[in-house]
């Protein structure tokens, strides 16, 4: 079993290194961009001006779409309709690009949602003090709105990315060597399930473990002030 373990682990970590953990990455930085887009769209209250209003309410009803689509389909059907599916209608993608392509629209969708959730959570006594000392919506929104939203939106995001990273998973599905496919391909050799799998759930766990005293050190650092000013 020992040996079976330290033969199988470079392969495995190898993998993590050069898949799993760039493509969580990659994915969650694009998804977060296109999130924090779809928030900020459901969020503001278009002009009345009609040359901005109803180009605004269409974006609304895109972006409402948008996330009602991703939320409401398995992510692994997403996968497979960008990857297997597209190239019926003549777009052709490569397993890594068509991953990152599945998995940032699919955390956008969510992590968008949480963004709106921490922007509506800011009180709008605060809005208000705001406009009475000059300041425009978008000063009120960059200076005062955002930074509270963003240590509210923190502990979901994180829980978001490091949900992302098991999820990666699921590129083994449309062919990326990532580090479960590596340990499928090991066990097609060794006929070890039990433990090849259990060694892919451990190496997981580890990445996550260590995600998460990342996400629980963030937390403190973005809440010491509150908690130091509510004392």
């Amino acid at each position: 079993m020992w040996h079976t373990i330290v033969t199988s682990l470079p392969a495995m970590i190898s993998a993590m290194l050069q898949y799993t953990i760039p493509l969580a990455i990659i994915s969650f930085i694009f998804g977060l961009i296109l999130a924090v887009l779809t928030a900020l769209i459901k969020f503001i209250q278009p002009s009345e001006n009609k040359l901005i209003k109803y180009p605004w309410l269409v974006l609304r009803a895109i972006a409402n779409f948008y996330v009602w689509l991703f939320r409401s389909t398995p992510l692994l059907v997403q996968l497979f309709i960008i990857f297997f599916g597209l190239p019926s209608a003549g777009v052709q993608l490569s397993p890594f690009i068509a991953a990152v392509i599945g998995f940032s629209l699919n955390t956008g969708a969510y992590a968008s949602e949480t963004i709106r959730s921490a922007l509506l959570s800011v009180p709008q006594d605060q809005w208000d003090a705001a406009f009475t000392l000059n300041f425009t919506t978008k000063q009120t929104l960059m200076k005062i709105v955002l930074p509270q939203a963003v240590r509210i939106a923190l502990p979901p995001l994180s829980n978001s990315f490091i949900g992302l990273v098991k999820d990666t998973s699921l590129a083994s599905s449309i062919t990326i060597l990532e580090m479960f496919q590596v340990s499928q391909q090991i066990t097609a050799k060794n006929f070890q399930p039990l433990l090849m799998y259990s060694l892919a759930a451990f190496l997981y766990a580890v990445v996550c473990s260590l995600l998460t005293l990342l996400q629980h050190y963030l937390e403190r650092r973005t809440s010491k002030y509150v908690k130091g000013s509510e004392a």
